[in-house]
C-alpha cells in the first residue's frame, strides 16, 4: 500500500471526524478497553512454553490481573530468559518444570498460557483443559482441524474458557475502526480486502543448543535445529500462513462479518532462502467467499518496502489498518483524500503484536522497557496486555472474551487449506 506523504499528513489529521460521537472514540482512548480488576486477586498463571513467542506474552502480564506461579520449557536457556523479563518487571521468580504435565500436577494454579510450537498446541491444550485449567493458547489454533476440533470439544465438556491470540481484537485502534467505520457502513459494500505481509529477512533464527549433549529426540526434534527452527518444517508448522495470515484473517473476518471462505487458491515457494527449509519463504493466495467476495493475502521476504496492512474497498469508501498502528479512511469520491489518525503511541499501537516471530523481526513490546508492577495503565497497554487481562477477568468472573474457539477454527480452516494449496499451486475448497 503505497502512499504520499500528503495523503498520510492528510489522515492523520482528520481520521477523528469519523469517530466523533461514537463509542468508537472512548475506545480509541482505551477507557472502555480496559478489563474490571478481577474479584478474588490475580489469577495464578503457569506458562507452557516461554520461547520467543512466551517470553512476549509474559512481559505483557499485568500484576493487577495475573500472577505468573510457574513456567515450563524443554529448554533451560529460555527458562533462564524468562526468569530475567520476571525480574525486570520486579514479580517474584516461578519455579521452573521441564515437563508440563509436572507443572500441572505440582502447582495451584489456576489457568495456563500456552505459547508452544504449532504441532503441538492440541496435545499439549486439550489435557490442560480436562485437568481444569482455563487455556489462552497462542495461534494459531492447532496444526489441523482434527486438532482444532479436540481443544473446542474439551473446552466445551470442561465447562472452561478458551481463548486463541489474536491480539488485534483487543486493540483500541481495532476496536475504533470497527466501532466507527465498520459499523456505521462508512464503507459502504465491501467486495475485496486486500492483506500484506512483506519483510526483508531472513526467518531462520541463529541459536547454539542450551548444552553439548542437549538432546531434543523425546520431544519429537530429531536435533536442535528442528527445535529452534521448528516453523520452517512442515511437521510442526503450517509456514506464513499460519504466523502471519492467520492474524490478518482473523481480523478480517472480523471487520467483514463472515466466516471461512469457500475456496482459496493458492502458490508459493522457497525462492530467496535455500538453505534446507521446507516452509515457502514466498506466498500468494486468493480467498473466495459467498456473495462476491474476495480476499488475497501475500507475504514476502525479499522486501519490506510495502510493510504490512489490512486493506478493505468499498463502495462508499477504503479503510486501511497499517501496521497494526494506524487507521486511513478514504472516500470514494474520487478526490483520493483520506482521514486517519496514527495512534503508534496509544494502546496497541505499537504494530509489534503480531506474530511469534516478533523478537526477530521487529521492535517489539517484548523487547521494550517493562514496566514496575503495579495496576495497569491502560493509556499505555498494548493490544496483548488488555487481551491476558480480559482472559485472566474471564477466568474469574466469566465475561466474554473475543476470539474463542469458533472464530479461531475459522481462521485456522482457511489457513490450512491455503497452506497446502500453496504446495500444490492449486485451487482448493475451505
Amino acid at each position: 500500500m503505497i502512499l504520499t506523504p500528503e495523503q498520510r499528513a492528510l489522515g492523520r489529521r482528520n481520521f477523528m471526524k469519523a469517530l466523533v460521537g461514537t463509542p468508537a472514540l472512548a475506545t480509541l482512548g482505551a477507557a472502555s478497553a480496559k478489563p474490571e480488576p478481577v474479584r478474588g486477586g490475580p489469577v495464578r498463571l503457569g506458562f507452557i512454553g516461554v520461547g520467543g513467542q512466551g517470553r512476549a506474552l509474559l512481559g505483557q502480564v499485568s500484576p493487577a490481573f495475573g500472577e505468573v506461579k510457574a513456567m515450563a520449557d524443554i529448554n533451560p536457556a529460555s527458562l533462564a530468559k524468562a526468569d530475567e523479563i520476571l525480574a525486570q518487571r520486579k514479580q517474584p521468580p516461578a519455579r521452573h518444570y521441564v515437563e508440563w504435565k509436572d507443572m500441572l500436577e505440582h502447582e495451584p494454579i489456576e489457568a495456563v498460557v500456552v505459547a508452544v510450537p504449532l504441532w503441538a498446541h492440541a496435545d499439549v491444550v486439550v489435557p490442560c483443559l480436562e485437568a481444569g485449567q482455563h487455556v489462552l493458547c497462542e495461534k494459531m489454533m492447532a496444526w489441523d482441524l482434527d486438532g482444532c476440533g479436540r481443544m473446542k470439544a474439551a473446552a466445551i465438556k470442561a465447562n472452561r474458557v478458551l481463548e486463541i491470540g489474536y491480539q488485534r481484537n483487543y486493540s483500541p485502534i481495532y476496536e475504533s475502526a470497527y466501532a466507527g467505520v465498520i459499523r456505521q457502513g462508512l464503507l459502504g459494500d465491501v467486495y475485496h480486502a486486500r492483506l500484506a505481509w512483506h519483510r526483508n529477512g531472513n526467518w531462520r533464527r541463529a541459536g547454539d543448543p542450551p548444552s553439548k549433549d542437549y538432546d531434543p529426540s523425546r520431544w519429537g526434534y530429531p536435533d536442535f535445529e528442528h527445535l529452534w527452527n521448528w516453523r520452517l518444517y512442515w511437521k510442526y508448522s503450517r509456514g506464513l500462513f499460519a504466523e502471519l495470515c492467520s492474524h490478518q484473517l482473523n481480523a478480517a473476518h472480523w471487520f467483514l462479518g463472515t466466516s471461512a471462505p469457500t475456496s482459496v487458491h493458492a502458490t508459493g515457494g522457497v525462492h530467496r532462502y535455500t538453505d534446507g527449509r521446507e516452509a515457502h519463504d514466498h506466498i500468494y493466495s486468493m480467498f473466495e467467499y459467498p456473495k462476491g467476495l474476495t480476499v488475497t493475502f501475500s507475504s514476502i521476504e525479499s522486501s519490506a518496502f510495502e510493510q504490512r496492512y489490512e486493506a478493505f474497498f468499498g463502495t462508499k469508501g477504503t479503510l486501511v489498518m497499517f501496521n497494526e498502528s494506524e487507521a486511513l479512511l478514504f472516500d470514494e469520491g474520487g478526490t483520493g483524500a483520506a482521514t486517519g489518525v496514527d495512534v503508534s503511541g496509544t494502546p496497541g499501537g505499537a504494530g509489534v503484536e503480531a506474530s511469534e516471530t516478533k523478537p526477530a523481526h521487529n521492535a517489539t513490546a517484548a523487547n521494550a522497557p517493562a514496566r514496575a508492577a503495579g495496576e495497569m495503565d491502560a493509556t499505555r497497554a498494548s493490544a496483548t496486555e488488555l487481551e491476558i487481562s480480559a482472559f485472566c477477568s474471564a477466568v474469574r468472573t466469566g465475561s466474554p472474551l473475543k476470539c474463542g474457539p469458533d472464530r479461531a477454527f475459522d481462521s485456522a480452516r482457511a489457513c490450512i487449506a491455503a497452506c497446502e494449496a500453496a504446495k500444490a499451486s492449486t485451487k482448493l475448497p475451505v
